[in-house]
C-alpha cells in the first residue's frame, strides 16, 4: 500500500518539466522539420503506415531525448539521426521479413537523403529568390495559373488575351527561372 511519502518521493523522482520557451523552441524546430524527417523515414520505409509508425517514435524519442539536443545547431540533422536509429530498431523488430537491408546500406540511403533534401531546400531557396526579381504582372500570372491553380483558358479570358499567348508567356517565364536558378545555383556552389 502506498502513503503520501511514497507518492511524495516518486514525484519529486520525475524529471522536472522544461521551461515554456524550450517547448515552444521543440514545437516550432519539430515544425519546421516534420516534411523533411517524414521524406527521410520514407526514403528508407516505403511503406506508408509503417513509416508514420516510426515518425510518431521518433517525434516522441525526440521530445524526451531534446534537453541533449544544443540550441542553435542543425535540429534536423540531428532529428534524422534519431529517425535513423529509429529506422534500423524497427528493421531488427522486422527482422522475419526476407528482404532486409543491412545497417551499411541505410547509412548510405540516410547520407543521400539528407543530401538531395539539402539540394531540394537550395533550389526551393533559389526559385523563391528567382520570382521576387520577376515583374509584377509575370509573378501575377505565375500565382494564378499555379498558385489558385486556374485554366490557361480562364486567365485568357480575364486578361484579354489567347490562349496561345498565355502559354508562350508561361514558357518565357519558366525559362527565366530555369536561367536564374540555374544560375544562383552555380553561383552558389563558388561560394
Amino acid at each position: 500500500m502506498l502513503n503520501s511519502n511514497d507518492i511524495t518521493s516518486r514525484h519529486e523522482q520525475s524529471p522536472p518539466s522544461p521551461p515554456p520557451e524550450r517547448v515552444d523552441e521543440f514545437v516550432r524546430l519539430l515544425g519546421q522539420n516534420q516534411r523533411r524527417i517524414f521524406v527521410f523515414v520514407m526514403s528508407m520505409v516505403p511503406n506508408l503506415t509503417e513509416a508514420e509508425e516510426i515518425i510518431q517514435e521518433t517525434n516522441l524519442l525526440l521530445w524526451r531525448e531534446f534537453d541533449q539536443f544544443q540550441s542553435g545547431t542543425n535540429f534536423a540533422a540531428w532529428a534524422c539521426r534519431v529517425a535513423l536509429n529509429q529506422t534500423m530498431a524497427w528493421r531488427k523488430r522486422k527482422r522475419r521479413d526476407r528482404l532486409e537491408f543491412s545497417p551499411a546500406f541505410l547509412e548510405a540511403i540516410a547520407a543521400e537523403s539528407n543530401a538531395e533534401a539539402d539540394r531540394l531546400e537550395e533550389r526551393t531557396r533559389a526559385l523563391a529568390y528567382c520570382i521576387e526579381k520577376l515583374p509584377e504582372q509575370h509573378r501575377r500570372l505565375l500565382r494564378t495559373r499555379y498558385g489558385e491553380g486556374r485554366g490557361v483558358e480562364v486567365i485568357g479570358q480575364e486578361l484579354g488575351r489567347t490562349v496561345a499567348a498565355i502559354y508562350r508567356s508561361l514558357s518565357r517565364i519558366r525559362h527565366t527561372l530555369h536561367d536564374c536558378v540555374t544560375q544562383a545555383l552555380t553561383q552558389g556552389q563558388r561560394s
